[in-house]
Parts: C-alpha cells; sequence; structure tokens
C-alpha cells in the first residue's frame, strides 16, 4: 500500500467555465490553466502519481503540450487510471478537499463523487469530496482562486 496527497490551486477569472470534479457550475467566473482548470482532479492526480512514485500531473500532461490546451481534466484521471492498472495498482480509497469561499459546492459534490469514482473505476463510496471555505482569509477567501487538496490511497492488486 502507498499514500499520495496532491494540491493545487488556480486563480479565478471571467470568461471561463467553472469546472470541478468533472462539473459544471453555473458561475460568474471559472477557473484558469491550460487545461480546464479542475483543481480538484488535478490535485487528485498529483496524489495518485505521487503515490505511485510517477512524479506529478506537469511531467505527464505538461502545460507546454499543445494536445492539452482546454482539455477535459477527466482524460488525465481516466489516462491515469490505465496507467495504475497496467502497474498493478488500484485505488483503495481517496479523501479531497476543495476549498473555495464561493460558490456553494455540496449540491454538485454526489457528480463530483460518480465522475471520479467513474473515472478510476472504483465504487463511488471509496470516493470522498468535501468543500471548505477559509473564511475570507487568503487567495481563496477574497475569491481570487480556488484550490484543493487530495490523499490517495493506492494498493497492490497483483499481477
Amino acid at each position: 500500500m502507498r499514500i499520495g496527497h496532491g494540491y493545487d490551486v488556480h486563480r479565478l477569472a471571467e470568461n471561463r467555465p467553472l469546472i470541478l470534479g468533472g462539473v459544471h457550475i453555473d458561475w460568474a467566473r471559472g477557473l484558469v490553466g491550460h487545461s480546464d482548470g479542475d483543481v480538484l482532479l488535478h490535485a487528485l492526480c498529483d496524489a495518485c502519481l505521487g503515490a505511485a512514485g510517477w512524479g506529478d500531473i506537469g511531467r505527464h500532461f505538461p502545460p507546454t503540450d499543445a494536445r492539452y490546451r482546454g482539455a477535459d481534466s477527466r482524460m488525465f484521471v481516466r489516462r491515469l487510471q490505465a496507467m495504475l492498472a497496467q502497474a498493478n495498482w488500484r485505488v483503495a480509497n481517496l479523501d479531497c478537499t476543495v476549498v473555495a469561499e464561493r460558490p456553494l459546492l455540496a449540491p454538485h459534490i454526489p457528480r463530483m463523487r460518480e465522475n471520479i469514482a467513474d473515472d478510476l473505476a472504483i465504487e463511488a463510496d471509496l470516493v470522498n469530496v468535501k468543500a471548505t471555505t477559509t473564511e475570507g482569509l487568503g487567495l481563496c477567501g477574497r475569491e481570487e482562486g480556488i484550490a484543493a487538496y487530495s490523499v490517495v490511497l493506492l494498493a497492490g492488486c497483483g499481477g
């Protein structure tokens, strides 16, 4: 078994879609990134890659690569799942936290969990996603950006 931790943050801007956990959220601003800016899925990928000892998301899906411009971050998770399976790893469970002052994320969390579980080919009860604020403090509190943390447990699955 191996544990990995991931973190990501992106700034908010006008005229961008807000996508978290693969869910499009109706909001006036979205996250700026080379891909779709989905900080939740980026943190999740970094946690999985860290647990496997494979570096970080920038190494596997570099922001300098035009193929990933505007990419759906769920594709990163699905590719990562294939890499893990090839190496005989499976996600035993994961816990993620999104840090955002607004919008209210609770109504969207069930779909985020379903998306992540589908993309990792695991049961939804192995996926935990929660949201918190910083009570107005820091870049997330000032609504300049959104951050996410993720912890993943990988288990060997034989082979």
